[in-house]
């Protein structure tokens, strides 16, 4: 067996290790498989809590109770770890297909989920006020549908690309992968970016601007793409639409089976599962800017300009989503070989605190808008400033002109 210096900390070969042609045991092998049921999972053990109780109280309890305030606690008990695999591990992983087939079947189970949360408030004849709570709690949950399309999505293998876009037509969200890889890798930590939120705007000022803009901007990529190949935008070729037709079909089957009664609660987990995406990238670049050049353009983007945080139980929970510096500066590289890096400014809790935390925008902003002035060196100019909030925020932080300094000015 591997030593725990080679398994974890990325320090390579010792002497007195494994011989050369001998697998290094991956730790966390079967832990990204475990933590995704039970994620995507426990809406179904509410469900059946509630069938053994006969009351709706611990359906609406329990899963908002597991996300903001369970995995936070477990998070803050069991701490960060900042190891990373060995270069011998982390070529190992990438070459073993298994941690892809992980994902394949999340994805495919998140169905289960879904359609048992619809076919649960349609028909248990719940107050409404519970049928409410329950389904937007389980699309809350179903968020990691995103996260595992996500994931797929930055791949090229056919199989990947498809399951992807089964993901995506689950919840009506199928122009994610374009405006995603195209759009907010490009323009990240800009003013430009619809997905990069703004020191000083809330989470809700924010979804008013990123939701809408990720679908024009998605759609107006695809666009492009499909007419510089001569072919016409409402066609089979386009990508969009193939996850969109996969939507239709998905809506349609339940309401066939369900009813019509059934068709807003489609639309609330829908929602609530675009709004769950929509918090974290709240959450993963804000009031982070990359500086202009002399000529205009941005730097790269760097580790720097993304949050980040190292937490054990949330990254098992979310395939190391949370470990965003380096999917940005690395955005090829597989889940479960991302690494923390130096340099990356962190979050104060894992996702799902941060969840919680961005909820409440008064504490949201107590917390993280330091945070962003320390990694700004206190200067408001190197900021991703929300303008509406400029002159509340240079009355606490200091005035600064509107325009940021290019690389290499004073």
């Amino acid at each position: 067996m591997a030593s725990m210096e080679e398994t974890q900390s990325g320090t390579g070969d010792t002497f007195g290790g494994p011989r050369p042609d001998s697998k290094v045991p991956d730790p966390k092998r079967w832990a990204w498989l475990v933590g995704g049921v039970w994620t995507l999972g426990l809406p179904l053990v509410a469900g059946a809590i509630y069938f053994a109780t006969g009351g709706a109280l611990w359906t609406v309890v329990l899963l908002p109770l597991h996300i903001f305030v369970v995995i936070p606690a477990v998070d803050a008990i069991v701490g960060e770890s900042r190891q990373n695999p060995s270069a011998r591990l982390e070529k190992q992983m990438v070459d073993d297909r298994f941690y892809m087939r992980v994902v394949h079947f999340l994805v495919l189970f998140s169905y289960v989920p879904f359609f048992a949360g619809v076919w649960f408030v349609t028909t248990q004849g719940l107050p409404l006020w519970a049928n409410i709570v329950t389904l937007y709690v389980v699309g809350l949950h179903n968020g990691s549908i995103i996260t595992l399309a996500h994931e797929l999505g930055h791949k090229t293998h056919k199989m990947d690309r498809l399951m992807a876009k089964l993901a995506l037509g689950a919840i009506g969200y199928g122009h994610f992968t374009v405006e995603h890889n195209v759009g907010h890798h490009k323009n990240v930590s800009t003013p430009e970016d619809c997905a990069s939120a703004r020191m000083g705007e809330s989470l809700y000022g924010f979804a008013l601007r990123e939701l809408p803009g990720a679908a024009k901007g998605g759609w107006a990529i695809e666009a492009r793409r499909l007419q510089k190949r001569g072919l016409a935008v409402f066609s089979r070729h386009n990508e969009i639409l193939q996850s969109y037709a996969i939507t239709m079909a998905v809506t349609l089957g339940l309401v066939v089976w369900l009813g019509m009664a059934a068709l807003p609660w489609i639309l609330l987990h829908n929602f609530s599962v675009w709004f769950a995406l929509t918090t974290v990238n709240y959450i993963e670049h804000y009031g982070l800017l990359r500086a202009k050049r002399p000529d205009g353009r941005y730097e790269p983007c760097s580790p720097r300009h993304s949050w980040n945080t190292d937490h054990i139980v949330s990254n098992v929970l979310q395939i190391q989503l949370q470990r965003h510096s380096d999917h940005h500066a690395h955005p090829m590289r597989p889940y479960q070989t991302l690494r923390s890096l130096e340099g990356a400014p962190h979050l104060p809790s894992g996702y799902p605190g941060c969840i919680g935390l961005a909820s409440i925008p008064f504490l949201w902003g107590r917390v993280m808008d330091p945070k962003v002035m320390a990694w700004a060196d206190g200067d408001l100019r190197k900021v991703n400033l929300h303008e509406p909030a400029r002159a509340r925020l240079e009355a606490k932080w200091g005035a600064a002109p509107s325009v940021a300094p290019s690389i290499g000015a004073g």
